[in-house]
């Protein structure tokens, strides 16, 4: 599996005209990998976010393509995109959403539900990898307590174990260490290693130092320039 964009772009309009155009990613290469874990730094606006949603298939670029595996991405209708997020791509938000009302386990198993029944043999496999993960965060005993009563360490770690439990085949990881001790922000950086070693392509955004001692690639944003 290979996830690239190529000559992506994405602007925003301050004011009127042209002249006002602000470009958040200029023209940007960049491939992911099966097996490869992918850091990307940079300071706050860089575009390091930006870029991601446009490869997570969240986030429409101005210009360029995003191509799994030869076939673009923003080409397809919006269900098909939608069906392929689900199956395909996992995703460790910035800011730690989870549905409050909602037990741990529940939240977890809530995007494999969309598209299969309990019944089915995938989500059962997906229930079972939930509980290992859950076991290696270090959260096992929190899974029938509701996500609105969790710390945020806690819920990023249920962010974690959500996107990683249908071994999605890319790992789209916003900051993924934020609100986690120097313990958790390891175990999680582990998580994510041993993801990417079982097969999966892992994209990390992060501030923190500590996660390129994880990666293969290591890339830099700096005024939306890769």
């Amino acid at each position: 599996m290979r996830l690239e964009a190529a000559a992506v772009e994405k602007w925003f309009f301050r004011g009127k005209g042209d002249r006002n155009r602000f470009y958040a990613v200029q023209k940007t290469d960049l491939a992911l990998a099966s097996g490869k874990v992918t850091v990307l730094t940079g300071r706050s606006g860089s575009g390091k976010t930006t870029l991601m949603h446009m490869m997570a298939g969240l986030l429409v670029p101005d210009g360029g393509q995003v191509l799994l595996d030869g076939k673009d991405l923003y080409a397809l209708d919006d269900a098909s995109l939608s069906r392929l997020r689900n199956q395909t791509f996992g995703m460790i938000p910035q800011g730690a959403d989870v549905m409050p009302e909602l037990t741990v386990l529940e939240n977890i198993l809530l995007p494999r539900g969309i598209c299969m029944r309990e019944r089915d043999s995938a989500y059962a496999e997906t229930k079972e990898n939930c509980l290992r993960l859950l076991e290696q965060l270090e959260i096992s005993g929190l899974l029938d307590v509701r996500a609105k009563e969790l710390s945020g360490g806690e819920r990023r770690r249920v962010c974690i174990a959500r996107a990683l439990a249908a071994r999605p085949a890319v790992v789209f990881a916003d900051e993924p260490t934020s609100d986690l001790d120097d313990e958790s922000t390891r175990t999680a950086l582990s998580v994510l290693r041993q993801a990417a070693d079982d097969g999966c392509a892992v994209m990390i955004v992060s501030h923190d130092a500590e996660a390129t001692d994880y990666a293969d690639e290591k890339r830099k944003m700096d005024a939306g320039h890769l």
